[in-house]
């Protein structure tokens, strides 16, 4: 499927699939799932066909007791039938059992790889995907989604397969035991499979909106839970649980309308199969009469009725699980159709060995795929040349971390080009040049893991000896000492037990580790203190003397360790020396060092 824009989202997706015809077609993509454990399938499905048709056998024996009576002379005849009832009742528990463990299993194994696709399909998309896509959203759909489909595959579908071949084995048995009898009810079939079809085509339906009002709530979750501090701060508690209230009310009627159609579903099944079978019961009852018909075969015919009535009617019910899982099954397979727009080419150009660090923007205009009319830079051309240290100066929205997000090329411009080390970025694989890049951002990412691992997250391979040494020159091992386990203690979700401070020393740490040609600095010191700021500016003056440097930064100590000063404003560049040069000039950079730089 493509898409005009990744940036558009799942929204417009998921209106487009309600438009579509219902059915369980989104299920059928699970096939090459199933298709990696096809032993374990076709396991599952003899274990299941076994017990079937071991339950089939049962009305035979039946039969034969009622018809042969129970007088003393049958006695022993009796006792040979109930002998092999054991039998039968052993090779069904025992293949139910298998049933059960290889199916569950199987469904446990293709949803985990299931999952597994997703979250790394998810890595991989583009920016411009997540500019729109809801964080909740997709947590819903990977837990929520991928557990009706558990649910499908590991039990519904299963009973569905049980209850077809009892319904296709009784039926049979049926034809076999009293064709006229079987007229009866196969003139009844239409009558109830077409409601059957219609109204499961409304289930799902309504159990898709249900799922998609689930994953809105969740989301709103998210965010909230996320930012709670803040919500806190603002007493905005009953604001957002009445919103949330509000949210989950929708999830509910959702919920409900579809529940309320299943059982409709139901209703009219269960009233549709067993008045038909009272109806066939009647016409027997009246055949016994008249001798055409034996009370046993009749008693073997009304069990055969009973269990493919009793298979048709759940697969009723079963058909409305199964739905829901076809609409999660189209919900995450949406996610997994996407195509990310930023990716590597066929034939990716190698970079220069070894990498300088070199960047080049040449007449770059480019605007945000949410906003694709507000150019956010106009024509820019500039280049860092190898070991440069550049700083980029501006007010806020001039476009200074766009520059950021083009090198690393999380998007693409809309017209000029982008070079490294003179290797045009689509013509590189993206990967690649991003391992010679590293990142300080402005908001210190930090995970809910170790300080150890977050800092190893700038290079996987680091030994424990490189991870101190980096936060050594980072100043954080001072305060890492500090904490309760030290370099393995846990930071808690977006490290919430550190400071700003020791967030940003630990995303310095991190970068510097990385060990990458070019160095990316966006405001790698607005957390710090004055005292700390000192030190680890010291530290980021070192680190840039080795490498490429470009930073965006309004303090005064970092602009004055660059060679070159860029000065933007509405996506151009409208100044361009050394700090000196630009502040006896009176123009715009003045003005910000008067107003950032003088107020220290």
């Amino acid at each position: 499927m493509s898409f005009a824009s990744e940036g558009r989202g799942l929204s417009e997706q998921a209106q487009a699939a309600e438009k579509r015809k219902m059915s369980v077609k989104p299920l059928t993509r699970l096939l090459p799932y199933i298709a990696r454990y096809r032993y374990r399938a076709l396991a599952a499905l003899v274990a299941l066909t076994v017990a079937a048709l071991t339950t089939l056998v049962v009305p035979v024996a039946i039969r034969r007791m009622i018809d042969f009576g129970f007088s003393a002379k049958a006695a022993e005849l009796i006792d040979s039938y109930f002998s092999v009832m054991i039998a039968v009742v052993a090779v069904l528990a025992l293949s139910s059992a298998m049933r059960y463990y290889l199916v569950t299993t199987l469904g446990e194994r293709i949803v985990a790889d299931l999952r597994a696709d997703v979250f790394a399909h998810l890595t991989r998309l583009s920016s411009s995907f997540f500019d729109t896509a809801k964080t909740g959203e997709m947590l819903s759909r990977l837990t929520a989604d991928t557990t009706q489909i558990k649910s499908a595959v590991g039990a519904s579908v299963s009973i569905a397969l049980r209850n077809l071949v009892l319904f296709f084995g009784g039926a049979t048995m049926m034809v076999v035991t009293s064709p006229r009898l079987s007229l009866f009810v196969l003139a009844a079939i239409p009558v109830i499979v077409l409601p059957l079809v219609g109204f499961g085509r409304a289930v799902r339906k309504k159990s898709r909106l249900a799922q998609d009002t689930l994953a809105d709530a969740s989301g709103y979750a998210s965010e909230l839970i996320g930012a709670v501090r803040t919500l806190q701060a603002f007493t905005n508690e009953t604001l957002a649980t009445r919103r949330f209230g509000g949210a989950v009310e929708q999830a509910y009627e959702a919920a409900r309308g579809a529940t309320q159609a299943r059982s409709i579903l139901t209703s009219i099944a269960i009233f549709l199969i067993f008045s038909s079978v009272v109806l066939v019961l009647w016409v027997g009852a009246q055949d016994v009469l008249a001798g055409d018909i034996t009370p046993g075969r009749l008693s073997q015919f009304i069990l055969y009725a009973v269990f493919a009535a009793g298979g048709l009617g759940e697969l009723s019910q079963v058909w409305g699980e199964i739905a829901q899982a076809s609409g999660a099954a189209e919900r995450l397979f949406e996610i997994l159709k996407v195509e990310p727009q930023i990716k590597p080419p066929a034939h990716p150009l190698p970079l220069t060995r070894p990498v300088r660090g070199e960047v080049a923007f040449d007449a770059v205009r480019f605007a945000y795929p949410t906003r694709p009319d507000a150019f956010v830079l106009d024509g820019l051309s500039f280049t860092v040349k190898p070991g440069e240290r550049l700083a980029l100066v501006g007010p806020s929205g001039a476009g200074k971390s766009t520059i950021f997000h083009l090198i690393l090329r999380f998007y693409d411009p809309q017209s000029g080009t982008v070079t490294f080390d003179g290797v045009r970025l689509p013509d590189a694989d993206p990967a690649a040049v991003r391992r010679e890049i590293a990142l300080v951002p402005q908001d210190a990412v930090v995970f809910a893991a170790s300080v150890r691992e977050n800092i190893r997250f700038g290079r996987l391979e680091a030994t424990d000896a490189e991870i101190e040494k980096a936060a050594e020159a980072a100043h954080a091992a001072e305060f890492i000492a500090r904490m309760p386990q030290g370099y393995d203690t846990q930071v808690g979700e977006r490290g919430i037990t550190l400071s700003g401070g020791q967030r940003q020393r630990i995303a310095i740490a991190r970068a510097i580790l990385r060990e990458a040609p070019l160095l990316l600095l966006d405001e790698a010191t607005s957390a710090l203190d004055a005292e700390s700021e000192t030190l680890v500016q010291a530290a980021l003056t070192q680190l840039m003397q080795q490498r490429t440097s470009i930073v965006i930064a309004h303090r005064l100590a970092t602009v004055l360790s660059c060679d070159r000063i860029l000065v933007i404003d509405k996506g151009r560049i409208v100044e361009e020396g050394t700090h000196a040069q630009l502040s006896a000039n009176g123009g715009l950079y003045a003005r910000l060092a008067k107003l950032q730089f003088e107020t220290r």
